[in-house]
């Protein structure tokens, strides 16, 4: 199979044109007019990346997060994060990137959030053009703040969740409208509180953001980034469904290695 029909297949699911304003969607490194028999899904593009995908004959990634992500300024072999690049060019492989569009589409990564922490109701956090939108805000069974922020760590696997809050006293606060934003979100807690949410979720906060929200009535947990792999296990369910629909003789391979790059002691 051509990897041009592949990506015409997940465009028509997941148009580039819904991508934020400035975003890096599409091929990045390589070229679509060749045959695939193994694509990687991953969501970042590391050293580890590279080396598993190298070891299993790779001949595409679809990846989340764009390995090139600032100008590069030259391809000297001895820079780390140049090494990447000439890796995956040296062997032949196609990098294809899905950024915010997969957060924006229907039936995408942040309705995937709502589905496992059972969000309910759902509409748009942030309306980017006419019937889509980043981020979801929604109903959950009513519950304390406490027990929720539970169900958000057990449910993403995490040895730890920053709560933000000022006492343990909002512990107990009873919470039943919630707003989530995969990745970094931050900028969109102000919709969040316009819609009416009581809790916001998303990635990356900063520290006084997390005070701003906080004085105007929002409290907030912050799951982290790495929550995103999500993406990884979902498309590769969707694309071994399009396989069968379709009769492609072509392997969908789940990244295997950690790119996050934090742990809590």
């Amino acid at each position: 199979m051509l990897a041009s029909e592949f990506i015409n297949r997940y465009e028509a699911y997941c148009p580039k044109e819904l991508s934020m304003t400035g975003d890096v969607c599409g091929l990045q490194i390589g070229t679509l007019n060749k045959e695939v028999k193994r694509v990687l899904v991953a969501l970042d593009i590391r050293e580890q990346t590279v080396a598993e995908a190298i070891e299993k004959d790779v001949d595409l990634i679809l990846v989340k997060h764009a390995p090139i992500f600032r100008p590069i300024k030259d391809l000297v072999v001895d820079r780390p994060q140049n090494q990447i690049y000439i890796d995956l060019i040296k062997h032949d492989i196609a990098v294809y990137v899905s950024h915010t569009n997969i957060d924006i589409v229907d039936d995408g990564l942040n309705d995937w959030f709502c589905n496992l922490l059972e969000i309910t109701d759902t509409d748009y956090l942030s309306e980017t053009a006419p019937g889509h939108g980043i981020g979801r805000i929604g109903k959950i069974v009513p519950q304390t703040f406490g027990d929720f922020a539970g169900k958000v760590k057990e449910t993403f696997g995490l040895d730890s969740l920053r709560l933000v809050t000022y006492s343990d006293v909002d512990l107990e606060q009873m919470i039943e409208k919630v707003a989530i934003c995969g990745g970094s979100g931050q900028s969109f807690y102000k919709e969040a509180l316009a819609q009416g949410a009581q809790l916001y979720i998303t990635g990356d906060i900063y520290y006084h953001t997390a005070q701003d929200m906080l004085s105007e009535g929002l409290l907030a947990l912050d799951p982290g980034h790495h929550i995103e792999v999500l993406f990884v296990e979902k498309l590769v369910e969707k694309f071994q469904d399009w396989k069968v629909e379709e009769s492609w003789e072509v392997e969908f391979l789940a990244s295997q290695v950690s790119t996050n790059p934090f742990k809590h002691i």
